[in-house]
């Protein structure tokens, strides 16, 4: 174990062994300065305490160099054990494995996904392990639940969505969602509201700004990458209805059991928060989706200019599909019909490819899936279709418990390797 602890600092990227050659050549140095101090009469008796015995004193000569050899490398490796401790306290891993990581994450390729719900946090948890350059753009067009309420109550952007992708992306996000997903009790004015809220809430207040608070929030979790709302500017969605209908509000609109014909904002002409605009021209891979097709994808498409950053990007573009449609959105949609919507708002011919399942779940969860008018999303986009766009199938099925029941949801880890495998951006890496 401690062999392969200490070849795992050899390993290219590490950035260690220059230093260990450099220590190395001091400690020559060191020993050489330390042997003329002595001199060479006191040096030459020294020497003549070593039997004459040539087996003997080759015996010795190795032993000698092993012991020195290995407790340099002994003594190196817990020095680095005791600062990474330090530095990570509670981390089980190597501290070769949390450098090699590091360093392999800092050097990944820049990936903006774009996107909200748990959609969005389920992909940014895989990709979290691949890259550390990052960005999540998250839609801030909610207004149900707790955040519908802060929103309401305190005239803020809503911060549900924003939250969850920032514990998606935090180091030890198991601890935090723990405690940044707890819902109070007790008074009508608190309960329901998460404690991650909350704090966005008040670090926005502390700090002047929505942004702020995020980063402020990002630095706190030690996140790897970074979040950015879509915009600033505090709007809701606003949906026409199959019928001529017109429904506002993200939480409305999803109850109504009519079919949406389009999607806009409230406000026209609704800026983009800066630094968006400008993470989509740095990328070197975009990634749309998975999610909420009229709620959490095309609201962040809606924004000014951003539709039109994502096509005229010179980023690879990857488009992943949906398991399951939604009911009150997506009924009896297929992927055709996910895409025949989606091109309405951005050029899918400028994407590269298109990610889907090709995994069936099990029959027990699609019957209860139907029981609630949602089914597999089928794939029927043809290989040579009218968007250009290449089909790529993965199984990527996985399965979480939300409110104590058990979902289908895309594995984190499935999606990131599907991404990976099938990306040249991270093939340039």
């Amino acid at each position: 174990m401690r062999i392969r602890q200490a070849i795992r600092w050899l390993y290219p990227g590490m950035r260690v062994k220059r230093w260990v050659l450099l220590a190395t050549v001091a400690m020559f140095v060191l020993t050489f300065a330390v042997l003329e101090t002595i001199g060479r009469a006191r040096v030459g008796r020294i020497y003549d305490l070593i039997p004459v015995n040539p087996q003997l004193r080759l015996l010795i000569i190795i032993a000698a160099f092993s012991i020195g050899v290995g407790g340099f490398i002994f003594a190196l490796f817990r020095l680095v054990r005791s600062v990474a401790q330090g530095v990570a306290p509670g981390r089980e891993e190597a501290p070769s494995q949390i450098i090699y990581r590091t360093r392999l994450l800092q050097r990944g390729p820049h990936v903006v996904a774009i996107g909200g719900g748990t959609g969005l946090s389920t992909l940014l948890r895989g990709m979290k392990e691949e890259t550390s350059n990052i960005t999540a753009i998250v839609t801030v067009m909610d207004d149900g639940g707790s955040s519908g309420r802060l929103r309401s109550d305190l005239d803020v952007l809503p911060p549900g969505d924003i939250r969850n992708c920032i514990l998606s992306l935090a180091e030890d996000e198991e601890r935090m969602a723990q405690l940044f997903q707890h819902r109070f009790w007790g008074t009508p004015e608190l309960a329901g509201h998460s404690l991650g809220n909350i704090l966005l809430v008040g670090l926005e207040q502390a700090t002047g700004g929505f942004d702020r608070a995020i980063e402020e929030m990002s630095y706190i979790l030690n996140v790897r990458g970074e979040v950015l709302p879509a915009t600033l500017e505090k709007t809701h969605l606003r949906a026409e209805m199959e019928d001529g209908g017109v429904v506002e509000g993200e939480s409305h609109i999803t109850a109504d059991p009519r079919r949406i014909k389009r999607i806009e904002l409230s406000k026209e002409k609704v800026a983009p928060y800066y630094r968006v605009l400008e993470a989509l021209e740095a990328a070197d891979l975009i990634l749309l989706g998975p999610g909420s097709l009229f709620t959490s994808i095309i609201p962040n498409l809606l924004v000014d200019g951003v539709a039109e950053a994502v096509a005229s990007s010179a980023a690879e573009k990857i488009l992943v599909g949906n398991l399951m449609t939604q009911p009150g959105e997506t009924d009896g949609f297929s992927l055709l019909d996910h895409l025949e919507i989606l091109s309405e708002y951005v050029d899918l011919t400028r994407f590269d490819r298109v990610i889907v399942n090709d995994a069936i779940p099990p029959d027990e969860f699609i019957t209860s899936y139907r029981q609630e008018a949602s089914e597999p999303v089928i794939n029927d986009l043809a290989a040579r279709n009218k968007y250009q766009i290449e089909v790529v199938s993965a199984d990527l099925l996985g399965f979480v418990e939300l409110v104590g029941k058990q979902t289908v949801k895309h594995d984190p880890r499935k999606l990131a390797r599907a991404i990976v495998h099938n990306s040249r951006a991270f093939s340039r890496h």
